[in-house]
């Protein structure tokens, strides 16, 4: 790693003390408030150029808590603060990041194309909700076959339990999962372990309660720039330069004082820039150059479908690693479950549109979507398929749902069964959601933590978001949504450890372990743009063609009900070998496996319900020198 020297927040230097740096451009006088044995010691920082005001004391060392004073007026916590040992409205705390013994000196991290991201919630992930209790489930994540863990939001925001997104001390992990050192040692154990971590951070917004940073600066903000959430950030306005700095210093202090392999960058769609480099281009920049010898991943979540975001920066795009493509969900899901309201209307579901998204990687390249009444997409020919992050579930695509339902919830065993080996089976990059491999029970629900008047708003907002949907057209059945502010939603949202163990969860979880094996163990990544070639062979069938890593072809089928179905031979293939399928009497106990018949000039598989089946093809060269 490349030296880190933060410009921001308490830096702790050891016996040379600690300096404090906010950046206050329109303050007369800045004060940082240290509180020692029940008494407050306040102390001036001294202006410097472009509106910082700093000060070093070289009687303060980490633990001691303190605010800051512009003007004389009231405290607040540091907007750079490593820590809120009371919450959001409490005051800060000095942290020493190198106190902590790292062991992680070897680790290099984990390459693109070798991604499983496994996306999970702290405070909802395990009963007690910790750092602490997370680390002690990551040996059973990398026995699974997940290379990379992505933890929603880390920042610390108002309230005991909060999805994240309402982010208030960016650089303060939130101090009901634990401390900074907790953290730390949760990566330094998941990198023993071979795991990537990445963090979720928010760029697009500030959270509606405890976010000091318009305080110190009301540059931080740009109202021209609205997001759903609220008022934009301030990339490319007056004043925009140290508003850049602060959310890029942000990112930089993940990747070197948590060593964080990388970011999921939250609704990149929402952040807005006209400026001559965009802030993402600029970002991924500084992240891939602060550890060069490292796999350091930036990944957009934005619903574009824009290849211009993960085009290297030379080429005329933004450098971004990966991005979120969405489209394929869509498909699945309008297949699977019949969603048809809001944007799922934009998708038919058919198996000639599935294969075209994955071919793509996405499915809009810019025809018009009647959802949003305009175009959407670009080209992705330049986009390979790794770049490309795709899912059955994540937060969003769960906790958005009025119930919380997961798909498994939705979706008989054999159909879920069959779209899991599917999903597996792609060349883009395959993200899990917490639960998933498991099919578990409980919800993922939408909970918050508000203060009492912002908490009734979200509530009411949140079940008015529904009012679209035919199911919720009265107000009767907008009723039952769960209170997103009751304790009841989010304990609902934990997940039960103890039902992976037992049926019919133990046999899912063993489907989805045999085929992250087989996928690490016999798919060539999806790192070139042919890595895969897809089509629909009929209205129930899906094929999909990739080269295996021992030469020979791999060929997936998936079909969404009972039947026959004749494959045309892979070029230059032999027999064909039916090797894993979502039927097999290990995933479940009314095993119908689909059965091959390859006596015929072209193989025949018969069905008997829905399933996906994994065939090999070894090239004829093979097998006459064999």
């Amino acid at each position: 790693m490349s030296e880190w020297r933060p410009t921001l927040g308490a830096i702790v230097n050891g016996h040379a003390g600690t300096a404090f740096r906010v950046w206050a451009p329109a303050a007369r006088t800045v004060h940082v408030s240290l509180e020692r044995d029940g008494s407050l010691d306040e102390r001036p920082l001294t202006r410097e150029g472009g509106g910082v005001f700093a000060a070093t004391f070289s009687d303060v060392a980490a633990g001691l808590r303190y605010r800051y004073r512009i003007d004389g007026g009231p405290p607040y916590p540091d907007p750079a603060s490593r820590f809120q040992p009371e919450g959001v409205h409490g005051a800060s705390m000095t942290v020493d990041p190198l106190a902590f013994s790292w062991t992680d000196g070897a680790w290099t991290g984990v390459p693109l194309s070798e991604l499983v991201i496994y996306e999970l919630h702290i405070g909802t992930f395990t009963e007690p909700g910790t750092f602490a209790a997370a680390m002690e489930r990551l040996p059973e994540l990398h026995a699974l076959g997940i290379t990379a863990i992505e933890l929603m939001p880390l920042a610390d925001f108002a309230g005991g339990r909060n999805w994240g997104y309402d982010g208030a001390a960016l650089f303060a992990p939130a101090h009901v999962y634990g401390a900074p050192c907790d953290l730390r040692q949760l990566v330094d154990v998941a990198h023993a372990l071979g795991l990537a971590v990445l963090v979720d951070v928010v760029y697009n917004h500030l959270g509606p309660d405890g976010t000091v940073l318009p305080h110190f600066s009301p540059h931080y903000l740009a109202p021209q720039h609205a997001s759903p959430w609220g008022a934009g950030i301030n990339f490319d306005g007056d004043h925009s330069g140290p508003v850049r700095a602060h959310f890029i210093e942000n990112a930089l202090h993940w990747i070197h004082e948590y060593h964080a392999d990388g970011l999921r960058l939250d609704a990149t769609h929402a952040i807005r820039d006209r400026g001559p480099r965009h802030f993402l281009a600029e970002l991924s920049s500084a992240v891939h150059a602060a550890a060069p010898h490292r796999c350091l991943h930036v990944i957009a979540e934005d619903d574009r479908n824009l290849a211009r975001i993960v085009v290297p920066e030379a080429d005329g795009g933004w450098g971004v690693d990966a991005l979120w493509a969405d489209d394929f969900h869509h498909q699945l899901r309008r297949r699977l479950a019949g969603d048809d309201d809001g944007y799922f209307g934009d998708y038919s579901g058919s198996t000639q549109d599935i294969a075209t998204t994955i071919r793509q990687g996405w499915f809009y390249t810019g025809q018009r979507s009647a959802y949003l009444k305009a175009p959407r997409g670009s080209d992705p020919s330049a986009v390979v398929p790794a770049q490309c992050v795709v899912c059955l579930q994540n937060h969003d695509q769960v906790g958005n749902r009025a119930f919380g339902e997961r798909l498994s919830q939705q979706l008989d065993r054999g159909r879920y069964r069959a779209a899991s080996m599917l999903l597996l089976s792609l060349p883009q990059t395959p993200l899990l959601f917490m639960g998933q491999e498991w099919a578990a029970s409980n919800p993922f629900l939408y909970f918050t933590d508000h203060e009492p008047a912002l908490g009734r708003l979200v509530t009411e907002g949140r079940r008015r978001e529904f009012k679209r949907f035919a199911a919720f057209a009265n107000e009767q059945e907008r009723a039952r949504i769960p209170d997103p502010q009751a304790l009841t939603t989010f304990i609902a949202s934990r997940l039960d450890w103890e039902e992976r163990d037992r049926e019919p969860h133990a046999s899912v979880r063993r489907l989805y372990a045999a085929m992250l094996a087989f996928r690490r163990a016999s798919l060539l990544p999806g790192n070139s743009a042919d890595a895969a070639t897809a089509h629909g062979i009929d209205e129930e069938t899906l094929r999909l063609d990739r080269r295996g890593r021992g030469g020979g072809t791999i060929v997936v089928v998936t079909r969404f009900r009972d039947g026959a179905v004749q494959l045309a031979r892979p070029a230059q293939c032999g027999l064909g070998e039916l090797v894993l399928t979502s039927e097999d009497p290990r995933f479940t106990d009314t095993a119908r496996p689909p059965e091959l018949d390859d006596s015929g000039e072209a193989p025949t598989l018969r069905f008997h319900g829905p399933a996906t089946v994994i065939l090999q093809f070894a090239r004829l060269a093979e097998v006459t020198a064999a």
